[in-house]
């Protein structure tokens, strides 16, 4: 069998096209994978900001996930941006039933403009139900502080907060440290089991930001996709991201934060083969 990698994204559609449902696809474009889609919420946003937010209904997001996954299926899930406690529900029930080998979990909560995304109610069912159903999750430091409880303001709070989400039930955490004042930004990837790895990149300086974990998120759930390990999946797509605003650093789009570049250098979109029909093994059809 030969097939293409696949990668679904679970998460809110932007009407400006640089965060959401719409970066998530374009990243997955951008690196290969074979891009799908469930929307949770349609909003009303631009570069300036989030002006309204219409979350959909329960029944029709499991509607989409079903519709994907048992015809489908994915190699791996990145899930984004989730309105109510109903929604959050409706995806834990999906991940246990499917199973999915690799969830990359982006806890969008305030939006880089600073706008709220999210329901009071449905941040505890995410800390409590969602994240032992995640491989990693992806917290920007305002998330990271609001789920953790302790305050950030440089890189030992980091591990701090970090720690505690693991106890809370992660399996994975990358602390994201783009918020942090430093000419060198600074992430780090902590695992239950110990594990620590540390990446290292050059804060540009560009206002166009917008979308910058959607996109990191997108881009580990798709080297996941394409067979890579998890730290290697970070690393990845942490190239990916630096490169993608690099590139973009001086376009104007709109008034606000703009997008990034996700088309810097797209590959074609990968073909695997599998000598199993049932189980994919994620080697390169030559």
């Amino acid at each position: 069998m030969i097939y293409y990698p696949k990668c679904l994204t679970i998460a809110g559609s932007d009407s400006g096209g640089g965060a959401g449902i719409q970066a998530d696809l374009k990243t997955m474009s951008a690196i290969g994978v074979y891009g799908m889609s469930v929307i949770t919420a349609i909003t009303a946003q631009n570069t300036c900001g989030v002006k309204a937010i219409q979350p959909i209904e329960p029944e029709i997001v499991t509607a989409q996930l079903e519709a994907v996954l048992t015809d489908i299926g994915t190699d791996s899930i990145k899930i984004g941006m989730l309105h109510s406690a109903g929604i959050v529900k409706a995806i834990i029930e999906i991940l246990d039933k499917y199973t999915p080998r690799y969830v990359v979990l982006d806890p969008v909560m305030i939006s880089t403009s600073g706008h709220k995304l999210i329901e009071d109610d449905t941040i505890e069912i995410i800390r409590k139900e969602l994240f032992a159903r995640s491989t990693i999750i992806t917290p920007n430091l305002d998330e990271a502080m609001l789920l953790s409880g302790i305050q950030i303001s440089e890189e030992k709070d980091m591990y701090k907060a970090g720690k505690k989400l693991l106890a809370k039930g992660c399996r994975a955490v990358l602390m994201k440290g783009g918020h942090l004042k430093s000419k060198i930004m600074t992430d780090i990837l902590l695992t239950l089991e110990g594990e620590k790895y540390i990446f290292n990149a050059e804060n540009i300086t560009t206002p166009n930001t917008h979308g910058t974990g959607c996109t990191l998120s997108s881009a580990i759930a798709s080297y996941l996709a394409l067979g890579s390990t998890l730290p290697e999946a970070v690393k990845q797509a942490k190239q990916f991201i630096t490169s993608a605003i690099e590139a973009g650093k001086g376009i104007t789009t709109g008034k606000g934060h703009g997008p990034l570049n996700h088309f810097f250098a797209p590959e074609p979109l990968h073909i695997l083969k599998s000598d199993d029909n049932s189980r994919p093994n994620l080697q390169q059809y030559k």
